[in-house]
């Protein structure tokens, strides 16, 4: 069972606390890049582009929106969603085999 942050009383409740939320992170990332790639594979027989503005800029004002909603600085959660699409982006590139690598 987790604590909360006023329910931590030493740095090593803090961590271990830290660390169970990094991980639970990463398995949401893992699961969000599971849907990148099936995205890639639906664009591809419809002649899809893996960069579509429109929806890139609808996925950072979601971020934006969503930070602001949560009490984050919604510029900082922005910024990392921007590295997070354009990550996406390339990795669907090479999936549709634009890449040019």
């Amino acid at each position: 069972m987790h604590k909360s942050p006023a329910d931590c009383a030493s740095m090593t409740e803090i961590r271990v606390e830290i660390d169970r939320i990094d991980r639970a992170l990463m398995a949401l990332f893992r699961e969000r890049w599971g849907y990148i790639g099936r995205a890639a594979e639906i664009k591809k027989p419809a002649g899809l582009k893996a960069d579509i503005p429109a929806r890139v800029d609808e996925v950072r004002l979601n971020a934006r929106r969503s930070a602001e909603m949560a009490g984050l600085d919604p510029d900082f959660y922005e910024d990392i969603w921007a590295r997070l699409i354009q990550h996406s982006i390339e990795h669907e590139l090479n999936i549709l085999g634009e890449s040019g690598k």
